[in-house]
């Protein structure tokens, strides 16, 4: 089954995804002039607007819950992983694609504000809504949906609780217990028992009671691991020219060490840059559509900005921590499922990729680095999965528009829990490999939609830079006014 999984996903990310998610990168950085340096600014200001309703969240609890889809395993694994697939380099290309999909994150979020509708007493929106409300085919917006809660609700939880399982366990030396039923052995993962509790409680709040949690668990979890990245950086401040030169030089292959495996460096860069960042993956417009603004575009920039916070930040935290230390590996070539069988660079024998991070922190804290580590993925994962079921139930909701989904948001939660507790037991090659199917399914989707969508997006685009330019500080929306039709929630606003 592995391996079958493998071949899919190495289908999935072919080379034509990579240079889709560049293009429409670049393609977004040009039409709006490069939003993402000349309105960092105006990102930041617009972050703690308050404006929260009963039926949204304000523009900070939809960035946090944003982030938490964002800031995950991917942060601290995933980083790991694309430096021993692809080297030092792969580092590199994650900013380069962070840079870029900070334009297609404006855009997705921008379009998922403008074609929200109000359901079920919350605001809804993403990337089904739009594809339809935009672009008038329903068909395409089923599939998005249908892709979405596959992805969310079944592939992608089983990564985020498989890396706490891992990590935790290691650094609590726990293991898996059996449990013996008609003969038949059940693995039994107690860190898995507990999270599927502690997700219960949650979900079953709605979207105003993740929210909330987002919005408390989220600033301090990225807060004590970015102080810990920075500590562990001033111990090895006279060494970050080193560092930074190695990621240059191997992302160019001018290093003699790694400069054969360019082309790793770049595709795993770019593949784990959008599996951390998600910026065009269509998931965080589900929760900026969740906001009350005033315009769209509000909500597009603050989204932009989260894309620097997973990236630039947390990713780059980890990286450096690894780095600084030596402590990882890079293959060269790889069986079936990954496994290297020769390296590049072999500086930890016997550690793996999702290690690197634990055994970073460790050689400076080696009391308290395993569990830190192991405590911080655990909140960056969860908060993961927190968000990855709410775009699967906002997906539910859109199939089943305007009929009583109360049953069905139930089998749901059923199967997302059981889901996230499978994650827990089975192997991490596996549950990654399901991982990147359906962040790159998701991705070719929402990347045609929102290249087809690129004017509306524009317009919009444009009528908020024309407003704030002319002084008004909180521009108002009128899709009238632009010529943008099937935005139903603003033409009532």
């Amino acid at each position: 089954m592995e391996s079958i999984v493998k071949v899919v996903s190495n289908l999935v990310w072919s080379d034509f995804l990579i240079y889709l998610c560049l293009f429409t990168g670049l393609y977004f950085s040009f039409r709006t002039r490069f939003l993402q340096v000349g309105y960092v600014k105006e990102m930041t200001r617009l972050l703690f607007l308050k404006q929260d309703s009963n039926k949204g969240i304000s523009s900070f609890q939809a960035f946090t819950l944003a982030i938490s889809g964002r800031v995950g395993t991917g942060n601290i694994v995933g980083v790991a992983t694309a430096i021993f697939m692809g080297g030092p380099g792969a580092v590199f290309w994650m900013w380069v694609i962070a840079f870029l999909g900070s334009a297609s994150a404006f855009v997705e979020a921008t379009l998922g504000q403008v074609y929200k509708q109000e359901q079920d007493g919350e605001y809804r929106g993403g990337p089904a809504y739009y594809i339809e409300k935009g672009l008038g085919v329903r068909w395409y917006a089923v599939l998005f949906a249908l892709v979405t809660i596959v992805s969310t609700g079944f592939l992608l939880p089983g990564v985020q609780s498989n890396a706490i399982n891992g990590t935790v366990s290691n650094a609590f030396n726990l293991q898996l217990t059996t449990l013996s039923v008609l003969g038949i052995d059940f693995p039994i993962s107690w860190v898995g028992v507990g999270v599927v509790v502690l997700l219960g409680v949650i979900i079953i709040g709605g979207v105003k009671r993740l929210g909330l949690a987002a919005e408390y668990i989220v600033p301090f979890m990225a807060g004590a691991y970015i102080l810990m990245a920075l500590v562990i950086i001033a111990l090895n401040f006279s060494q970050i020219p080193m560092v930074l030169n190695l990621i240059i030089t191997s992302a160019f292959s001018m290093d003699a060490t790694f400069g054969g495996i360019i082309g790793m460096a770049i595709a795993w860069g770019i593949k784990r840059g959008i599996y951390s960042n998600e910026a065009g993956q269509g998931t965080a417009p589900h929760a900026a559509a969740a906001a009350d603004v005033k315009h769209p575009a509000q909500q597009g920039l603050v989204q932009a900005f989260s894309v620097y916070v997973d990236t630039l930040f947390v990713c780059t935290a980890t990286a450096f921590m690894i780095l600084f230390t030596g402590m990882f590996n890079t293959g060269e070539t790889f069986d079936a499922t990954g496994k290297a069988l020769s390296f590049v660079a072999e500086h930890v024998p016997g550690v793996a990729a999702d290690g690197f991070t634990q055994a970073a922190v460790a050689h400076h804290f080696p009391s308290i680095g395993n569990q830190f580590v192991a405590i911080a993925l655990f909140f960056f994962a969860f908060t993961t999965i927190m968000a990855y079921y709410y775009y699967a139930e906002t997906n539910v909701a859109y199939i089943f528009n305007k009929r009583n989904t109360r049953g069905v948001i139930w089998l749901l939660r059923i199967g997302f829990l059981a889901a996230t507790y499978f994650g827990t037991v089975r192997t991490a090659g596996l549950a990654w490999d399901l991982g990147d199917i359906g962040v790159g399914l998701m991705a070719w989707v929402n990347l045609i939609a929102i290249l087809l969508l690129s004017k509306p997006a524009l317009k919009v685009w444009n009528d908020y830079t024309k407003k704030r330019k002319a002084g008004i500080k909180n521009p108002l929306f009128n899709p009238k006014e632009l010529g943008i039709k099937n935005a139903e929630f603003w033409e009532k606003e």
